[in-house]
């Protein structure tokens, strides 16, 4: 989190000097468009933190934790502003992580490869909506759908077969900055989420549970690209 705490901070400073670099575009009421569209690259940083182990027939270590690895991946987002001041926003991406025990198990590889899609919506507020840099905050609901997840080596070493994670609802808070690079629409956009999201994990052999477990996701995604405003 300190990595996450470092990197938002360092947007904000990027914004502001990149703002103060820059002359004064702005468009009138008239001009500016209702939808925004943006293409960003996203760092994904997770959790993954094991909060709970309801079953156990394998003999896991007391002091098991577990860790996500964090993943970068190019994000759409999509805007339609009710008002300057007023929008909703949803993004689009897909994202792939594995999970490894970092204490009980150190290194061993538990789920391999399980792509997310984090369904979300924000409703943000806009301020200085006239100015150069356009700071904002938001906050909205998400759906973590997950596919394709499969047990890691260490797991399919125990017979483990299967493995799903629950498709989880949770919530989202955002905080960035539009900068307007013209006149006609073009801007920098950084941009910062915080998720906070569970899901449970179940691995099975022939069918049967015999690890389920609740995990603590909350990823912060740091986001920055360019947007275009129509």
């Amino acid at each position: 989190m300190r990595f996450a705490t470092a990197a938002l901070a360092a947007t904000a400073g990027l914004a502001l000097s990149a703002g103060l670099a820059m002359p004064a575009y702005a468009q009138d009421d008239a001009e500016k468009g209702r939808l925004q569209i943006k293409f960003l690259g996203s760092a994904v940083l997770t959790d993954g933190a094991i909060t709970e182990i309801r079953t156990d027939t394998v003999g896991l270590p007391a002091d098991l934790q577990t860790e996500a690895n964090d993943n970068v991946v190019p994000t759409i987002a999509a805007e339609y502003f009710f008002t300057d001041n007023i929008s909703l926003e949803t993004i689009c991406c897909v994202t792939q992580h594995d999970v490894d025990g970092v204490t009980g198990l150190p290194g061993a590889e538990l789920v391999s490869d399980a792509r997310l899609i984090p369904a979300t919506f924000t409703l943000k507020y806009h301020f200085n909506t006239d100015g150069v840099i356009k700071p904002y905050v938001g906050a909205g609901p998400t759906y973590f759908i997950w596919f394709d997840e499969d047990p890691g080596s260490t797991t399919v070493g125990l017979r483990v077969d299967d493995l799903d994670f629950s498709n989880e609802l949770g919530f989202a808070l955002q905080a960035g900055v539009d900068v307007a690079l013209n006149d006609d629409g073009l801007g920098l956009s950084l941009d910062a989420k915080r998720y906070f999201v569970d899901t449970d994990a179940t691995w099975s052999v022939a069918g049967t549970p015999v690890i389920e477990t609740t995990h603590k996701l909350d990823p912060w995604v740091l986001s920055a690209g360019v947007s275009y405003r129509f």
